[in-house]
């Protein structure tokens, strides 16, 4: 989040427009303050001020999926709610209410988080794709292409395994039997779902080491280490 924030307000150094790299912290851009090459999906909105940059688009829907994440929950709610603080350790609070007061009960936001976080994972893909750009324009791949790949793999990764989107594809559902389709896509939402802590950590990892390789790059720092062209 300190990160996130910092480099939300620097709105600088986000787009390499040799090999269309996009930083996917600045993915989608869509004010006209935007670099030129850097809207992917045109300028409906008008130069903003400087206290809004173009991330705030974006930034709070990833925030707010993550922050909801049940995995994220089990560890700041330790941490910070104390709920529980250890185990067989009594709570510090008066009575147990789990997410049916506020503040807690705003983790019901979560499902709704699940779908602007399908279509920002898209939205990335498509940045990797065009980032299939060498410098005379044509096909090329270098080290920031095969980091936006692992990045998209493991943005995918931990957005599908959502305990969300493993009730979404096999919730409410009194008979598996009568839906193959859907109990197969639920053994695999679970197969993901028992590796979401990793996907979790690995996914923000992942964003962060992108958005920061691609501003050196963008920056001057060093340049992009070609593979292909």
């Amino acid at each position: 989040m300190v990160y996130g924030t910092i480099r939300a307000f620097m709105n600088v150094w986000y787009w390499v427009p040799e090999y269309h790299y996009l930083a996917p912290f600045y993915s989608p851009c869509l004010s006209t303050s935007c670099v030129p090459g850097s809207s992917h999906f045109g300028q409906p909105f008008p130069d903003l001020v400087p206290w809004v940059p173009p991330p705030l688009f974006v930034l709070p829907f990833v925030l707010g999926f993550r922050l909801t994440c049940y995995y994220y929950r089990k560890a700041y709610y330790r941490a910070f709610w104390a709920s529980p603080p250890a185990c067989a350790v009594t709570e510090p609070h008066a009575r147990y209410t789990g997410e049916t007061r506020f503040p807690l009960i705003m983790q019901n936001v979560h499902r709704y988080f699940f779908y602007p976080a399908l279509v920002i994972a898209a939205i990335l893909t498509y940045d990797t794709v065009i980032a299939f750009h060498g410098a005379d324009g044509g096909f090329g791949i270098g080290l920031g292409t095969v980091l936006m790949v692992v990045n998209v793999v493991l943005l995918w990764a931990y957005t599908l395994s959502c305990h969300s989107c493993r009730h979404l594809v096999g919730g409410k559902l009194r008979h598996f039997s009568k839906h193959p389709v859907r109990y197969w896509l639920w053994t695999k939402a679970t197969w993901l779902n028992g590796r979401h802590m990793l996907l979790a950590w690995s996914s923000l990892v992942s964003v962060a080491l992108v958005d920061i390789y691609v501003m050196l790059v963008a920056a001057g720092a060093f340049p992009d280490l070609r593979l292909i062209n």
